[in-house]
């Protein structure tokens, strides 16, 4: 039995806490990848106009750091979120849980206190969908990496 009192109240302030966070986290996410997709299409059909295939595979391997740095900021906004509310005591410890809610790989244990436990659903909520996204804009950078190579190395499409 838990220790501490079930309030409707609680659940609720938990619940609006763990939605506002996501949102942000998805609109965040959502004008940082869109913008390096425009910025990395932008630039490929320019050098592939150019015939500059070299400068395509740079700006492939540019997005995607971009996009790892992305997720990467997305854990520490998770992490200061949960910081300032004093929810964990230290900086390590919320980057750590963040992290591991944010990837849904559960290397940390729940350590968020009584009443706020279900902010690491709504941290593996927003890792997940923001993961399936980037998933889905690199296929297409892929796409265009291996159509790049295709016409560089002059290889007709069967």
């Amino acid at each position: 039995m838990p220790t501490y009192q079930f309030t409707y109240l609680a659940l609720f302030q938990d619940i609006l806490l763990g939605l506002t966070g996501m949102i942000l986290i998805l609109i965040f996410h959502g004008i940082s990848i869109n913008t390096v997709l425009m910025r990395f299409e932008r630039m490929t059909a320019a050098n592939l106009v150019n015939k500059e295939y070299r400068w395509v595979y740079l700006h492939f391997y540019s997005a995607f750091s971009f996009i790892a740095l992305i997720h990467i900021t997305e854990v520490l906004i998770w992490a200061i979120f949960v910081y300032q509310l004093n929810l964990i005591n230290t900086g390590i410890d919320s980057i750590l849980f963040a992290g591991s809610c944010y990837t849904t790989l559960g290397f940390v244990e729940d350590i968020l206190p009584n009443g706020y436990k279900t902010l690491a659903f709504f941290i593996a909520f927003s890792g997940l969908f923001s993961l399936a996204w980037t998933t889905s804009i690199m296929i297409g950078m892929t796409n265009t990496y291996r159509e790049t190579w295709k016409l560089k190395n002059h290889i007709r499409k069967a």
